[in-house]
């Protein structure tokens, strides 16, 4: 197993499915000396060591954030007469909210990137529990987020190479707070907010521990800064994005893989910063326009419905788990057993139980009062 740390999520942020707080040992994003380079050419910088380091897979869902970062790499690799960067993508059945297709095939198309195409294809595959997962969790036992282990198998194919992903675009790019355009739109997200009752988020919770979590989580957003330098520089710091970004290098590494993730890349930071930094809370979309600068293909940029992946990962396996699941391996002074049963009755689930799943199952398995839950062929 690889040398580096693998930072593990606590008790808590498994329970809730939400981690929480600044990570003391994040810096800031470190400055550069000298004028700062536009955004796309920061880009261009950061995707460039992974390029040099064939082959360069780059995880590809057809979404914003992979399409900039596939696009970025693409023109750099052809400026600098090195190999194209593969794009690798998953393709899913049973799961019609994840499908993303159209934009993948013409994006490809736009970019000439269709001949190396890697298309990866699952069905129950994926699940939380399901063989991919498992062989993860055997490994690295639990880890954030509960949903690296779709980056398994890609990470297996570059081999020796590099991996560029799109993390940390929700974060940089996006945020939580949001601009709302006109007078409609804000009195909506009052009412939304204040006068509509709102349901609890972790039902599975005992009381007291929902109430402290819904707490601190109203107020982390609302200490995301609204201009967009201190944005960025305040989520690049976050617990959330820095276990992230830890647990795929750690994973990166003991398959010789060197991961980059463009938009978490301090020069990228700055140059967005020294750009467009004194905004409020700008869009995603407004972002991306402005990184794209006419430099890259529309297309690239255009916008698009996001894509959900629940259906992906709460499949048979998980739903035969909680069927059988006898409460092994639940932190009774966060999670009341017979609520968490209650949420777990229905289906679909709350995607924020999906930490709870890996944990508790791979807590059966080591006390073996739990069978080995196979994906159906």
């Amino acid at each position: 197993m690889s040398d580096i740390a693998l930072p593990r999520p606590t008790a808590r942020d498994v329970a809730c499915g939400i981690v929480l707080g600044l990570n003391p040992a994040a810096p800031p994003p470190a400055a550069r000396p000298g004028p700062a380079p536009t955004p796309i050419v920061a880009l261009e910088h950061a995707v460039l060591p992974a390029l040099r380091r064939p082959p360069c897979l780059v995880s590809f869902s057809g979404g914003l954030d992979s399409s900039l970062v596939l696009a970025v790499a693409a023109r750099v690799a052809r400026h600098e007469g090195l190999p194209d960067p593969v794009p690798v993508t998953w393709r899913f059945t049973g799961a019609p909210r994840a499908e993303e297709s159209q934009w993948q095939d013409r994006l490809l198309a736009e970019l000439g990137l269709g001949r190396e195409w890697q298309i990866l294809r699952a069905g129950e595959d994926l699940d939380l529990v399901g063989p991919v997962a498992r062989r993860l969790l055997a490994r690295y036992g639990p880890v954030h987020p509960p949903n690296l282990h779709v980056h398994l198998p890609i990470v297996e194919l570059a081999r020796g190479g590099s991996l560029l992903t799109g993390a940390g675009g929700d974060q940089v790019l996006a945020g939580w707070r949001r601009r709302p355009g006109t007078l409609r739109m804000r009195l909506g997200l009052f009412r939304a907010r204040w006068l509509r009752p709102q349901p609890d988020l972790f039902p599975w919770l005992h009381p007291r521990v929902s109430r402290q979590v819904r707490q601190e989580l109203r107020a982390e957003q609302r200490a995301e800064p609204h201009r967009l330098a201190g944005r960025i520089a305040w989520h690049l710091r976050r617990r959330d994005l820095s276990m992230t970004r830890a647990s795929l290098a750690a994973v990166a590494a003991d398959h010789d893989v060197l991961a980059v993730h463009p938009l978490c890349d301090d020069g990228f930071a700055a140059a967005l910063a020294a750009r467009r930094g004194r905004l409020r809370s700008p869009s995603r979309r407004e972002l991306l326009a402005d990184i794209a600068d006419a430099e890259l293909p529309p297309l690239v940029v255009a916008p698009r419905p996001k894509a959900t992946f629940d259906e992906v990962f709460f499949r048979a396996a998980t739903r035969e788990f909680i069927r059988s699941w006898d409460g092994t391996g639940a932190d009774e002074t966060l999670v009341d057993v017979d609520a968490l049963r209650r949420e777990w009755s229905d289906w679909p689930v709350s995607s924020l139980t999906a930490a709870l799943v890996q944990h508790l199952w791979l807590a059966g398995q080591r006390a073996g009062r739990q069978p080995t839950v196979e994906a159906p062929s």
